[in-house]
């Protein structure tokens, strides 16, 4: 029998009304497991009208009371990993290992969050003038709302809900509807954990979902992580209905790879950065910038290094890349390394007729390799999404540079080398919002922020960090002044307190 996923409201599961779903697939096998409802416009308004009920109470809640809850629903994903991954994997393919890793940076957020009575201390300034205090405090917003993509199902609403409840807000999550389950299991978790009822909620379905989230005037602020056009989409539509938004979009992420640097460390970090989660992650490499004479050599290392790893199911624990999350997708992302040899690239690795024996109708794509790409090619504009690894050619640094920031993207970027003064010129001169030195994948921990320039991010705030915090509340300042018990009455004084 298929599995139904259905709407997490007001602290229960409630059951889709529109008779609409959407089909889950194992992407191992390419099998519909699970239907998933699709919300209506009703059913997305019970879920803000729930959400809003709640923060009439959250919102006034204690420091001490939500801390206390953040706690206990640590403790209960730290102890479900395993059973959160084997959702991940089940749904999305990666394999467990990686399921696992995303669970755990999604733990680092809610371990901020656990925190957040630090976050949320204000200043005050006393004597600003005669008798006079000025205090800065945060209060939340209300209810808020996070869009979350299909490739880290569980992580990325962690990098959102965590930090915007702990402020006082209350959630309407829209997971993606290719792996509704992990968003699923951690409702539940969190009600366990002692959450009142409404203050997280969860609805499930397409663009009518999304819609009227950005359009629904009780929403106060939208948190998106997807693709750029999207990203777009939402940060123009939510603005103009006088919402605030943080707006994450895709990437091209680039490593420059300088004649100094250790090739086998830059080949290591290259292949587990770009094949890593099947490359269905947005800080992917999927780029490499060889300067000077050093591109063959790193090239035949990457591929002696790509060819080695062994593709198969996700819950095989020998596999170490699982499939891609559906067919279409596989297919378009195919199409880039089908179409490059015509583009002035060379295939040095096409991995666009993989299968996998006992499962041919999962969703596989096996390990390309595509060097001297031209800049004008797709595999090189595009955000591919998959495991297709390119490589540029460039003579000296500038010219790396140059090529980099002229990318339209600017999520995150890497450079290799053992010179410390080239690292500290290309940290500074280099227009990405995340920035590694001989690191491939700079995701920065919890306590600070991540997040793109460019058309990598849409909004002023990055995500999680003490911009999640800022994000989730807007500042207030109290000028006060009481009179001294010894004064005595005193006359009108229409003036500005004397500062001076």
């Amino acid at each position: 029998m298929t599995k139904i996923v259905n709407h997490w409201i007001g602290g229960k599961t409630v059951e889709g009304a529109s008779g609409t779903y959407g089909p889950v697939t194992d992407p191992a096998t390419g099998a519909v497991t699970t239907n998933v409802a699709f919300a209506t416009v009703d059913e997305v308004d019970a879920a803000v009208a729930a959400a809003k009920d709640a923060y009439a109470t959250w919102g006034t809640s204690s420091l001490a009371k939500r801390s206390a809850i953040l706690f206990k629903f640590r403790a209960l994903l730290d102890a479900n990993r395993d059973a959160i991954a084997e959702l991940i994997t089940a749904e999305h393919g990666k394999v467990h290992s990686d399921a696992l890793g995303e669970v755990a940076r999604g733990l680092e957020i809610v371990e901020l969050a656990c925190g957040i009575t630090v976050q949320l201390k204000g200043e005050l300034s006393t004597e600003v003038a005669s008798r006079v205090d000025v205090s800065s405090i945060r209060q939340p917003l209300g209810v808020v709302a996070g869009i979350t993509p299909f490739n880290f199902p569980a992580m990325v609403p962690m990098w959102m809900f965590p930090i915007a409840i702990a402020c006082g807000n209350t959630f309407v999550l829209k997971p993606s509807e290719k792996d509704p389950s992990a968003a699923m299991k951690l409702a539940e978790l969190f009600a366990e954990a002692g959450l009142p009822d409404g203050v997280f909620n969860v609805v499930h379905g397409d663009k009518v979902a999304v819609d009227r989230l950005l359009d629904h005037p009780d929403v106060k602020a939208v948190s998106f992580v997807g693709s750029t056009p999207i990203a777009r989409y939402i940060h123009t539509t939510a603005s103009a209905n006088g919402k605030r938004v943080q707006a994450l979009g895709g990437a091209k992420n680039h490593m420059l790879v300088l004649p100094d640097a250790d090739l086998d460390a830059a080949a290591d970090a290259a292949v587990s950065a770009a094949y890593g989660s099947a490359g269905e992650r947005c800080m992917a490499i999927s780029a490499v910038v060889a300067v000077g004479a050093i591109g063959d050599e790193l090239v035949d290392k990457i591929r002696e290094r790509a060819e080695k790893i062994k593709i198969g199911p996700g819950n095989d624990p020998t596999s170490e890349m699982g499939p891609l999350i559906t067919k279409v997708h596989r297919d378009k992302v195919a199409s880039y390394v089908t179409g490059a040899a015509a583009e002035g690239s060379e295939v040095v690795l096409d991995g666009s007729g993989f299968t996998v024996e006992g499962f041919e109708d999962g969703h596989w794509i096996g390990i390309s390799l595509l060097d001297k790409v031209p800049t004008t090619a797709k595999a090189y504009q595009d955000e591919i999404f998959g495991p297709v690894l390119t490589v540029l050619r460039v003579d000296t640094y500038e010219e790396g540079l140059a090529l980099i920031n002229a990318s339209p993207f600017g999520n995150g970027t890497a450079i290799f080398t053992r010179d410390g003064g080239a690292a500290r010129r290309f940290q500074l001169e280099v227009e990405a919002g995340m920035v590694g030195v001989n690191v491939p994948i700079p995701v920065p921990v919890g306590y600070h922020s991540f997040g793109g320039w460019k058309d990598s991010l849409f909004g002023d705030h990055h995500i999680y960090g003490n911009d999640g915090t800022h994000f989730y509340t807007r500042g207030k300042v109290v000028t006060t002044r009481w009179p001294d018990p010894a004064d005595g009455p005193s006359g009108v004084d229409l003036g500005f307190p004397r500062n001076h």
